[in-house]
Protein backbone atom coordinates (compact mmCIF):
# COMPACT_ATOMS: atom_id res chain seq x y z
CA UNK A 1 0.00 0.00 0.00
CA UNK A 2 1.30 3.42 -0.93
CA UNK A 3 0.98 6.42 1.39
CA UNK A 4 -1.04 8.12 -1.36
CA UNK A 5 -3.57 5.27 -1.20
CA UNK A 6 -4.09 5.57 2.56
CA UNK A 7 -7.29 7.00 3.99
CA UNK A 8 -6.80 9.27 6.99
CA UNK A 9 -9.47 9.88 9.61
CA UNK A 10 -9.09 13.65 9.25
CA UNK A 11 -9.85 13.33 5.52
CA UNK A 12 -13.16 11.63 6.33
CA UNK A 13 -14.09 14.10 9.06
CA UNK A 14 -12.82 17.70 8.59
CA UNK A 15 -14.11 18.68 12.05
CA UNK A 16 -11.73 16.11 13.56
CA UNK A 17 -8.77 17.77 11.79
CA UNK A 18 -9.88 21.21 13.03
CA UNK A 19 -10.27 19.90 16.59
CA UNK A 20 -6.81 18.32 16.51
CA UNK A 21 -5.33 21.57 15.17
CA UNK A 22 -6.89 23.57 18.02
CA UNK A 23 -5.62 21.04 20.60
CA UNK A 24 -2.11 21.20 19.16
CA UNK A 25 -2.03 25.00 19.51
CA UNK A 26 -2.95 24.69 23.20
CA UNK A 27 -0.41 21.91 23.65
CA UNK A 28 2.44 24.11 22.33
CA UNK A 29 2.10 26.45 25.32
CA UNK A 30 1.18 23.89 27.95
CA UNK A 31 -2.46 25.06 27.82
CA UNK A 32 -1.59 28.55 29.05
CA UNK A 33 -2.59 31.93 27.68
CA UNK A 34 0.18 33.43 25.56
CA UNK A 35 -0.66 36.90 26.92
CA UNK A 36 -1.05 36.48 30.69
CA UNK A 37 -0.06 32.86 31.43
CA UNK A 38 -3.42 31.76 32.88
CA UNK A 39 -5.06 28.55 31.58
CA UNK A 40 -6.11 28.97 27.95
CA UNK A 41 -9.69 28.18 26.99
CA UNK A 42 -9.87 29.73 23.53
CA UNK A 43 -7.94 30.51 20.38
CA UNK A 44 -7.25 34.16 19.56
CA UNK A 45 -6.35 35.66 16.18
CA UNK A 46 -3.33 37.94 16.72
CA UNK A 47 -4.29 39.91 13.63
CA UNK A 48 -8.11 39.83 13.88
CA UNK A 49 -10.14 38.32 11.09
CA UNK A 50 -11.98 41.66 10.80
CA UNK A 51 -8.63 43.17 9.75
CA UNK A 52 -7.79 40.41 7.28
CA UNK A 53 -6.16 37.92 9.67
CA UNK A 54 -6.28 34.28 8.60
CA UNK A 55 -6.97 31.16 10.65
CA UNK A 56 -3.44 29.82 10.36
CA UNK A 57 -1.16 28.47 13.07
CA UNK A 58 1.04 31.56 12.80
CA UNK A 59 -1.91 33.89 13.43
CA UNK A 60 -3.80 31.85 16.07
CA UNK A 61 -2.56 31.70 19.64
CA UNK A 62 -3.96 30.14 22.82
CA UNK A 63 -5.66 32.70 25.06
CA UNK A 64 -7.78 32.78 28.18
CA UNK A 65 -11.35 34.00 27.77
CA UNK A 66 -10.55 37.21 29.63
CA UNK A 67 -7.69 38.25 27.33
CA UNK A 68 -9.52 37.12 24.20
CA UNK A 69 -12.64 39.06 25.11
CA UNK A 70 -10.76 42.16 26.26
CA UNK A 71 -8.59 42.25 23.13
CA UNK A 72 -11.66 41.94 20.91
CA UNK A 73 -10.74 42.99 17.37
CA UNK A 74 -7.60 44.99 18.20
CA UNK A 75 -4.14 44.10 16.98
CA UNK A 76 -2.66 41.91 19.72
CA UNK A 77 0.71 43.63 19.98
CA UNK A 78 -0.81 47.09 20.38
CA UNK A 79 -3.37 45.80 22.90
CA UNK A 80 -0.78 43.80 24.84
CA UNK A 81 1.53 46.80 25.38
CA UNK A 82 -1.23 48.57 27.34
CA UNK A 83 -1.86 45.70 29.77
CA UNK A 84 -0.72 45.65 33.42
CA UNK A 85 0.65 42.12 32.95
CA UNK A 86 2.79 43.13 29.93
CA UNK A 87 6.00 41.11 29.78
CA UNK A 88 8.56 41.86 27.04
CA UNK A 89 9.49 38.16 26.88
CA UNK A 90 5.89 37.26 26.08
CA UNK A 91 5.75 40.10 23.53
CA UNK A 92 8.82 38.63 21.82
CA UNK A 93 7.16 35.20 21.95
CA UNK A 94 4.05 36.58 20.23
CA UNK A 95 6.23 38.19 17.55
CA UNK A 96 8.15 34.90 17.04
CA UNK A 97 4.85 32.98 16.83
CA UNK A 98 3.61 35.41 14.15
CA UNK A 99 6.79 34.88 12.16
CA UNK A 100 6.29 31.11 12.30
CA UNK A 101 9.21 30.39 14.65
CA UNK A 102 7.28 28.29 17.18
CA UNK A 103 10.43 26.88 18.76
CA UNK A 104 11.66 30.36 19.67
CA UNK A 105 8.17 31.34 20.87
CA UNK A 106 8.01 28.29 23.14
CA UNK A 107 11.47 28.98 24.59
CA UNK A 108 10.55 32.60 25.29
CA UNK A 109 7.32 31.49 26.99
CA UNK A 110 9.31 29.03 29.12
CA UNK A 111 11.66 31.86 30.05
CA UNK A 112 8.70 34.08 30.99
CA UNK A 113 7.08 31.32 33.06
CA UNK A 114 9.68 28.72 34.16
CA UNK A 115 7.10 26.73 36.18
CA UNK A 116 5.03 25.98 33.09
CA UNK A 117 5.38 22.50 31.59
CA UNK A 118 5.34 22.79 27.81
CA UNK A 119 4.92 19.67 25.74
CA UNK A 120 6.65 20.33 22.44
CA UNK A 121 8.65 17.13 22.01
CA UNK A 122 6.58 16.02 19.01
CA UNK A 123 7.04 19.40 17.35
CA UNK A 124 10.83 19.38 17.70
CA UNK A 125 11.30 15.84 16.41
CA UNK A 126 8.63 16.11 13.72
CA UNK A 127 6.79 13.09 15.12
CA UNK A 128 3.06 12.77 15.45
CA UNK A 129 1.05 10.36 17.54
CA UNK A 130 -1.62 10.15 14.83
CA UNK A 131 -1.22 7.31 12.38
CA UNK A 132 -3.00 6.36 9.17
CA UNK A 133 -6.08 4.17 9.54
Amino acid sequence: MHINDAVFLEDLCPKFRFRQWRKSIHRFTGKSCIYCGKPSESIDHVLPRSQGGLSTTENCVPACLSCNGDKSDENALYWYRRQKFYDPRRAMAIRAWLEGDLRLAIRLLQWANPNCEVSHKNYETGESKYEAA
